[in-house]
């Protein structure tokens, strides 16, 4: 596996697999990696011919008092990682290099980027929208790799795709979750484990909204139960709790748990396993 931080060295490594016409895929992260992300790696690394991760965490994307400073990092453990999991090129570039001195252009999102996440982080898709067409430019791939988790992200993404006539494909995978059923996130490194117990409010009222949905309740019916689930949390601040049209009828929310701020969802039309 290369590692790369600059762009012209990524055009660099992939001059020759695209003269060659072979098919590049690309995963967007902000490192702090976890089975989530190999998941998504060996996703790309399987269907593509060159995998290629970016490991940028982006500062546009975080708003005043969030958790920029300290969001997790650790090059050397994501490169070893990374490269186990099947990335041919991990592009890590600084801040400046992203964003270089003058640089004044942005992506704004409409309507998609102003709810749920959008309403309690402004300016948080611009950010995401921005940095993600960069990415896109700078490795041109044929097809990008999103998760689930980020239901929203992955929905602007698909309409920046689209209403911008980018010829790359967007994959959503899956959400991985713990065995307890708390969604993998980098940031569950914040939890202390009683804060952890606290946390799994979340995806106890998500199973409880969608159990709802599948007894004939519909969404009304999933909102009310996850609600009445989250109404006896114990320690947890609900920052929003919604459904929501993310490429399909979603039950959506983020709570607080101590400083760490935590969004689930779940796919309210996905068949029973």
């Amino acid at each position: 596996m290369k590692l790369v931080r600059s762009v012209a060295g990524v055009r660099e490594v992939l001059m020759a697999p695209r003269e060659e016409a072979m098919r590049i895929g690309l995963v967007p992260t902000m490192g702090a990696f976890h089975e989530g992300h190999l998941t998504l790696f060996r996703s790309c690394a399987a269907e593509c011919d060159v995998a290629v991760a970016s490991l940028f965490v982006n500062p546009a994307q975080f708003g005043p008092g969030e958790d920029l400073e300290r969001y997790p990092r650790g090059l050397d453990r994501d490169t070893h990682l990374a490269e186990e999991a099947g990335i041919d090129l991990l592009f890590a570039p600084g801040a400046e290099e992203i964003y270089p001195p003058g640089f004044q252009t942005a992506v704004e999102v409409g309507e998609l980027g102003q709810v749920l996440e959008g309403a309690s982080r402004p300016g948080h898709f611009r950010g995401v929208a921005t940095v993600c067409l960069k990415l896109f430019n700078i490795v041109q791939p044929a097809v990008a790799y999103f998760g689930r988790k980020d239901a929203q992200q992955a929905a602007v993404i698909g309409t920046m795709l689209r209403d911008l006539n980018l010829p790359i494909e967007l994959r959503v995978i899956p959400i991985v979750r713990d065995a307890d059923g708390l969604a993998l996130s980098s940031r569950n490194a914040y939890l202390q484990p009683d804060e952890r117990r606290r946390a799994l409010a979340l995806p106890r009222a998500l199973q409880a909204g969608l159990e709802a949905c599948r007894a004939g309740g519909g969404t009304d019916a999933a909102l009310a139960a996850a609600q009445r689930v989250l109404a006896v949390g114990d320690g947890i601040e609900v920052d929003y709790l919604a459904v929501a049209d993310l490429d399909g009828p979603t039950l959506a929310g983020a709570i607080r748990v101590g400083s760490t701020r935590l969004i689930d969802n779940v796919l309210l039309d996905e068949e029973a396993t």
